[in-house]
């Protein structure tokens, strides 16, 4: 490994194409990470579906991505095996999947590391229990790492970040409120018509709505209360999400749990507008009360606060956004943490046992190695992947040492 250059495997679940092209916030962000650590110098595979264009050196098994299959347990095994396959000789492997944390044990040389995008719920707990003894686990938010059990510690906390040229700084802003997410009721879609009628604000809302739950939420509850103030506009792209962000007064996001993170309250805030929201979840960590949006859990303060919002700086928003949820930023977190890992290869990377848990959701990843385990060799031989030379049209000419091509597994045999 130079100490210069990283080769890095990023494994996206397969589920949702990198970028997306429209909701999807766990590709945005793998789109973003991948392409700035090509710009910061390193190498990138990333193992997608086919229909990806991430211009960054790509690999993949499935042509396309499969959205209504959604979490079967075949096709995302299918899909991480082959990646570890294509993968197992980087420095360092980043898995955003779940299925792949358990293949990994196949390849013990290869450093994993993965991030929870999702809550410390009790599946996904007794999931990340299996794993951490060899697995670092990447936390998003403080608050959603501080809700990690005892047995389950996130090894270090790192906010996502927006490459700031794909959402221009719109100054001035309008009068209407847009609320932005999915059709569901723990993102308090129900929650904004009632804030924007209590405000005299006219509402948009652009959301995600493929699922039966989504419809039915929508079908019961929202559809009812629409009217010339409180419009419902459908899902939208990248483009229509920029201008309808650029053009509105605030964001209004009263979500009613407790959210890892919150990637459209920093694209609000890279377009310049102000964010009014709950003090749930990483909403305090991203939002600065008073300056860059407002925080209550109060909906008559939530009236006021999308009132006052027009009178918030939109410069001061822009520059939160560019100061602390860049992809540059991003990266270099994710770098220093990479060259930790990897320099650890085949040992595990513990929480030290004396550090305090909260310190340790903060804590700097050269904080992060006290110890180390050793993991003994396999006793078996790894299996070895048969890459088709298939050019990839969408990908970058220029050939990657890890791997280029399309995926094909050889006929599986025991081993």
């Amino acid at each position: 490994m130079s100490p210069a250059r990283l080769r890095v495997g990023i494994i996206a679940p397969p589920w949702v194409p990198v970028p997306p092209p429209s909701y999807g916030g766990t590709e945005l962000v793998l789109d973003v990470l991948a392409r700035g650590l090509v710009r910061a110098g390193h190498e990138v595979v990333l193992f997608t579906t086919g229909d990806a264009t991430c211009d960054v050196p790509r690999q993949w098994l499935f042509e396309r991505c499969d959205p209504d299959r959604m979490g079967a347990s075949v096709l995302e095994l299918r899909h991480v095996a082959a990646a570890y396959e294509a993968l197992h000789q980087c420095d360092l492997v980043h898995d955003h999947t779940l299925a792949g944390l358990f293949v990994s044990e196949l390849y013990p040389e290869t450093p994993v590391v993965t991030t929870n995008h999702g809550p410390f719920n009790e599946d996904l707990v007794d999931i990340y229990r299996q794993v951490v003894d060899r697995i670092p686990i990447i936390g998003i938010s403080r608050h959603q790492a501080s809700t990690a059990p005892a047995e389950v510690p996130v090894s270090t906390v790192i906010h996502h970040g927006l490459d700031m040229a794909r959402y221009p700084y719109g100054p001035d802003g309008g009068d209407y409120l847009l609320a932005l997410g999915r059709m569901n009721h723990d993102k308090g879609i129900d929650r904004a018509i009632d804030i924007a009628r209590r405000a005299g604000l006219p509402l948009l809302i652009a959301a995600k709505m493929r699922e039966p739950a989504e419809h039915r939420y929508y079908t019961e509850v929202i559809e009812p209360l629409l009217d010339d103030q409180i419009r419902y506009i459908g899902e939208v792209g990248h483009a229509d999400k920029i201008r309808l962000l650029q053009g509105a007064r605030a964001l209004l996001n009263p979500i009613r749990w407790s959210e890892p993170f919150g990637l459209v309250m920093i694209e609000a805030l890279a377009c310049g507008t102000p964010v009014v929201t709950t003090n749930h979840g990483a909403a305090p960590e991203i939002v600065t009360h008073g300056e860059t949006g407002f925080l209550s859990d109060d909906e008559a303060e939530l009236a006021d606060a999308v009132r006052a919002a027009g009178g918030l700086s939109r410069v001061a928003c822009r520059a939160r956004a560019e100061q602390e949820f860049s992809a540059e930023r991003m990266v270099a977190d994710h770098v220093a943490f990479f060259r930790t890992v990897a320099a650890t290869r085949g040992r595990r990377v513990p929480v030290p046992a004396a550090l305090p848990r909260s310190a340790a959701a903060a804590a700097p990843p050269s904080a992060l190695v006290a110890a180390a385990a050793t993991i003994a060799p396999p006793s078996r031989p790894l299996r070895r992947p048969v890459t088709a030379p298939v050019p990839m049209t969408a990908a970058p000419a220029a050939a990657a040492p890890v791997g280029h091509g399309a995926m094909v597994l050889a006929p599986r045999r025991p081993v």
